[in-house]
């Protein structure tokens, strides 16, 4: 199984009109997405999952929008082994400069496309 170490080498972005919330590795060049309906992963030229767009974020999470824009601390984990993907997702956010902690937030779902079995980590500290 192939692994992508890339803590510390993450970017968020919050589109508060549209309620998207998107999480990426830098500096990896993209090959194609893959789209889930509520959420978008991005694949890049190595076949690792770079990217994760998830749309309705506010409502996905429980958590108002206005926190989503405070986004301070995340991690995402992708996993492909079998022609199934699992992605966990963990950050932290403020709002009313209390820290909120959301944890164990899972989306697994199953592939037809070709990817190869990976595992990736990708953090960022704000």
């Amino acid at each position: 199984m192939e692994h992508l170490d890339a803590r510390g080498k993450g970017e968020v972005d919050y589109d508060y009109k549209e309620d998207t919330l998107f999480f990426k590795i830098k500096n990896r060049e993209y090959k194609k997405s893959l789209d889930y309906g509520n959420f978008v992963l991005d694949i890049d030229k190595e076949g690792f999952i770079t990217g994760i767009q998830l749309f309705d974020a506010s409502k996905l999470f429980k958590i108002d929008k206005n926190a989503l824009l405070k986004v301070k601390r995340w991690e995402f984990n992708t996993k492909v082994e079998n022609k199934i993907i699992t992605v966990q997702l963990t950050f932290e956010t403020v709002k009313r400069n209390k820290v909120i902690v959301e944890k164990g937030h899972n989306l697994e779902r199953e592939t037809t496309a070709r990817l190869q079995d990976s595992e990736t980590m990708c953090t960022i500290q704000a």
